[in-house]
């Protein structure tokens, strides 16, 4: 048989001990160099350093090691072509049968506080990726390996003295390629982000990396697994939170988790926001989370059962001991005592987020992205909010001090209520909540309907304007006593009319909040 020689080359040690000498071994002689090199000679494991290879040491403090035409024809190099195994023949270059290679930390890199311009761009691998490529497009002939998971496999296939397959072999390239395309993707990510204003670039690359496979997607006949954005973000989000107890997070346990914790966190206050099927169905925001959760659950007492729960503070002993009286899919929290852990260990297959951060203000930056067949939408995340100073009161009757504050709080509610949503709030609780109707004054009919032993007297909040006076007429006639819209309807006057008939107040906020 031939000799065979294989190329290793890897920031990620984890496993290369093993490795190594499983393929010394089995008679493959080792290439290495750099750190892999100083690692595998205090393993006492023999090797042939790139250097002597080449005949060229490296050269720029390590910049340049691997980028050298020995190294590469001996990867490129087609074994069913005879001229290209003529030419490494009278060159003297010997062939590169397995390429073993991961990068430089540049995502673990960009992520340390206060790292300088300096450290992120000497992270920056280029004679790894290159290395990779070029394995990985001679994939027929050579074996590339990219990861640490990927060594037992391969191991035992040669142990057993059989030829790792062709399919085997792309399914290696293919890997390789995922793994350069997404380390360049990251590397582009960031530096956009650092050195330019531009918001929707003609080029957008999104990164991922799965962190969790699902027994299906949204219906038991769908596949499904939740990803994670790369670089990874440190806001508190549904990607950050750890789970301490219960059942695996399912696809839609993720989704409603998601939207429960992006609503707490517009409070700052001690809130609690109960979500069903992504809407809310319960916000409240009070002096104890007991009260949030006691206000949150009244504002529709049947709608909570399977829900999921979201508070912004740690989880105390008496809201342990409320929850548990109720079906819960998921609750999250900023943290959880041993007390009640102790409460809700009991429901076993509850899950438990814990979510650090979430009692406080975090920047909320980045875009939303969504999926289209062939395609998707990009758009900056909705995290404005239009400033008292700029509302406008447009009816004869003014709002008073307290229907402002409500108001606030409202319009943090309805801006995640499915459109067309409208929300009834007293103080800075729900009271009845309507959304993801094709009419606004079926909204507001479903939202009174609800609510109707509490709506006389709240305030109402529209995402979006009213088209009619229809809804108007419809929330008087139920008792609210005063309204804030975004405005900007032809039939604005006409609703402001109504208003006034009913003798009641109108903000227009000047700011819509379509949920789709």
């Amino acid at each position: 048989m031939e000799h065979r020689y294989a190329l290793i080359s890897v920031y990620d040690k984890e496993g290369v001990i093993v490795f190594s000498k499983g393929l010394s071994n089995l008679g493959i002689t080792i290439l290495s160099t750099g750190g892999t090199a100083v690692f595998l000679k205090e393993a006492g494991i023999s090797f042939k350093d790139v250097s002597e290879a080449t005949g060229f040491p490296e050269m720029l403090d390590g910049r340049v090691k691997t980028l050298h035409p020995i190294i590469h024809a001996g990867i490129l190099a087609r074994r069913d072509d005879k001229k290209h195994l003529k030419t490494l023949k009278e060159l003297q270059i010997n062939l590169i049968d397995f390429v073993v290679c991961n990068l430089y930390p540049f995502e673990k890199t960009i992520q340390k506080p206060n790292v300088n311009i300096e450290e992120v761009m000497e992270n920056i691998d280029i004679g790894g990726p290159t290395l990779i490529r070029a394995a990985a497009k001679n994939y027929k002939d050579v074996v590339v390996v990219t990861s640490p998971k990927q060594y037992p496999e391969i191991l035992t296939v040669l142990k057993s003295k059989k030829v790792i397959t062709l399919k085997q072999r792309e399914k290696l390239a293919i890997e390789a390629y995922a793994h350069t395309a997404q380390y360049d993707s990251i590397i582009s990510q960031y530096l956009k982000d650092r050195g330019t204003d531009e918001i929707l670039p003609q080029d957008y690359t999104v990164s991922m990396r799965k962190i969790q496979e699902m027994r299906y997607g949204e219906n038991p006949h769908q596949k499904g697994a939740f990803y994670k954005a790369l670089p990874p973000t440190g806001e508190p989000c549904i990607s950050n939170a750890k789970q301490l107890q219960g059942k695996e997070l399912s696809f839609n346990n993720i989704l409603d988790a998601n939207c429960a914790i992006e609503c707490v966190k517009e409070f700052k206050e001690p809130s609690c926001v109960i979500i069903k099927h992504a809407t809310p169905c319960g916000i409240a925001s009070r002096s104890t989370l007991l009260q949030t959760w006691i206000d949150a659950y009244a504002t529709d007492i049947y709608s909570p059962f399977g829900g999921i729960v979201a508070f912004n503070r740690e989880l105390l002993k008496d809201v342990a001991q409320e929850l548990s009286k109720y079906f819960l899919e998921v609750i999250v929290a900023s943290g959880f005592s041993k007390d009640v852990r102790a409460i809700l260990s009991e429901k076993k297959n509850l899950r438990l987020l814990e979510l650090k951060g979430l009692e406080k203000e975090s920047k909320k930056e980045g875009l939303d992205v969504r999926s289209v067949v062939g395609g998707f939408l990009v758009q900056e995340r909705d995290v404005w909010f239009a400033d008292q100073k700029t509302w406008k009161i447009v009816t004869k009757t003014k709002p008073t001090k307290e229907d402002l504050i409500s108001m606030s709080f409202a319009v943090k509610c309805v801006k995640h209520v499915k459109s067309n949503s409208v929300v009834f709030v007293k103080g800075t609780r729900t009271v009845g909540i309507g959304g993801g109707q094709t009419s606004r004054v079926d909204a507001t009919w479903i939202a009174t309907h609800k609510g109707k032993d509490h709506i006389k007297g709240s305030i109402m909040a529209s995402d979006a304007f009213f088209p009619f006076r229809d809804a108007v007429d419809v929330a008087v006639n139920a008792g609210v006593k005063a309204i804030i819209q975004p405005g900007g309807s032809i039939h604005d006057e006409e609703v402001i009319q109504a208003a006034n008939e009913h003798s009641i107040s109108m903000v227009f906020s000047g700011q819509r909040y379509f949920r789709h």
